[in-house]
């Protein structure tokens, strides 16, 4: 795929250089519906979690990780109006569900937004997204998402910056990606990270891990698992994400050992 640079859009604010976290909650947000918690009910702005998703400034455009149901809601918020190529950690609802948000980004870019995933991911969306993939006729530009589906063997190329997949484990039957970018990682909807991954997470200056709460979980790695987890690795700095209402922000906060911090949507972190 050519390395062209691409024309910012009026309403997009530049951010090159930065990562942003458009969402770190858990797969029904924080608030949760119903949910009387004092987490839930507090009102804390850094409690407030949309489904995870992040975007990188990369030199050749904006790299959006998952689309999110809460997409468009993540976008407005920031003030980003454009995301150049897509990449995707898994096929779970709460990652993939704000896909057809991207029916604009065509009028943008002029053409099909590239979306990489693996192969579990790509027949989960063309199934979900069906009326995305056929070749019907459609009654007017922009009525359905424009998306190329590019399949994930290895590292590959995007926006001027290899992408490198990592491997991991949600749970003992169901394998996700994690993405490195340079020196920062991006590990969702994580249990276990396998040893042949292990190394690929070396030297990072930044990683951002998942850890749903304080206890153990089947599927998800808990706020003491990922500490472990990290410092075995040695990153540099840690950020916490997909972050249920039974992590308190300030407390949590307190608690943490230096370099470890909880993530919060919005939060902008420089890409080394």
């Amino acid at each position: 795929m050519a390395k062209t640079k691409l024309k910012k859009q009026p309403n997009t604010i530049d951010f090159e250089g930065q990562l942003i976290v458009l969402g770190c909650g858990t797969s029904v947000g924080v608030p949760a519906i119903g949910c009387g918690c004092e987490v839930c009910n507090g009102g804390h702005p850094r409690n407030q979690r949309s489904r995870c998703s992040v975007i990188l400034g990369l030199p050749e455009g904006n790299l959006l990780i998952d689309t999110s149901p809460d997409l468009r809601t993540q976008l407005t918020r920031e003030g980003i109006g454009i995301a150049h190529m897509i990449a995707y950690t898994h096929e779970h609802t709460d990652h993939i569900m704000g896909f057809d948000d991207l029916r604009l980004m065509q009028f943008y870019l002029g053409h099909a937004i590239p979306a990489w995933c693996n192969a579990e991911t790509k027949e989960r969306i063309q199934e979900a997204f069906s009326y995305a993939f056929q070749n019907a006729e459609q009654t007017h530009a922009g009525a359905v998402p424009a998306v190329e589906l590019l399949d994930i063997e290895g590292p590959f190329e995007a926006l001027g910056e290899t992408i490198t997949p990592i491997p991991l484990n949600h749970g003992p039957r169901f394998d996700v990606l994690g993405f490195r970018i340079g020196n920062i990682a991006y590990c969702t909807d994580v249990k276990l990270i396998p040893e042949s991954s292990k190394p690929l997470l070396q030297g990072l200056d930044v990683l951002i891990l998942s850890a749903l709460r304080p206890t153990p979980h089947p599927t998800h790695m808990s706020i003491d698992e990922a500490i472990a987890a990290s410092r075995e690795l040695g990153a540099k700095k840690t950020y916490f994400t997909h972050c249920s209402c039974h992590v308190d922000y300030e407390k949590t906060m307190a608690e943490l050992p230096p370099t470890f911090e909880v993530a919060y949507d919005g939060l902008r972190i420089p890409l080394s």
